[in-house]
């Protein structure tokens, strides 16, 4: 078997994906990078890059302060590269989309109310779970780069021409 070396990439040093030949029919597969998809988002869009049923990993550009988000079911955060606080707060009323029954996050207008839960700070290759009915805000100093593990909902945006090669 031949050495293989893993590379560790960037927002701002990472190598363009491809597909790579194997003993298969490369059109089964799709590759994207979430550093690239990243580099070109605007700040907290959710950009999905793999997709099984109804689950989800988005891309998420971290840079400044986002918005207040809830979520119906428990969804987990993976800071990529740079440095991620997230803010939580246990909410006084559950939001109507909760008992709607809708997947993926959703934006709550202005500041939550409820109790203060704390905040995780997430560096390089450290995940944070965002509990299901809490409101959570993500804030950064600089351009960094979260993986979301989620379900796709009505803020998951998909681009699959844009940021995959497939041939």
């Amino acid at each position: 078997m031949a050495p293989y070396q893993t590379r560790f990439g960037s927002i701002d040093n990472f190598e363009k994906g491809r597909v790579e030949p194997i003993n298969d029919d490369v059109r089964n597969y799709a590759f994207s990078n979430c550093f690239e998809i990243a580099k070109n988002s605007k700040p907290y869009e959710k950009v999905v890059f793999g997709q099984n049923m109804e689950y989800v990993l988005e891309t998420i550009r971290a840079e400044g302060n986002s918005d207040w988000y809830t979520c119906a079911h428990d969804e987990f955060a993976l800071c990529m590269d740079g440095e991620v606080e997230i803010h939580l707060v246990e909410l006084k009323n559950v939001p109507l989309s909760h008992s709607e029954g809708k997947e993926g996050a959703v934006l709550i207008e202005g500041e939550p109310e409820g109790q203060r839960m704390g905040w995780v700070k997430l560096g390089r290759g450290h995940q944070g779970m965002l509990p299901a009915g809490s409101a959570y805000q993500f804030r950064s100093n600089r351009p960094s780069v979260i993986i979301l593990q989620t379900c796709k909902g009505e803020l998951s945006i998909e681009r699959w021409e844009e940021i995959c090669q497939t041939v």
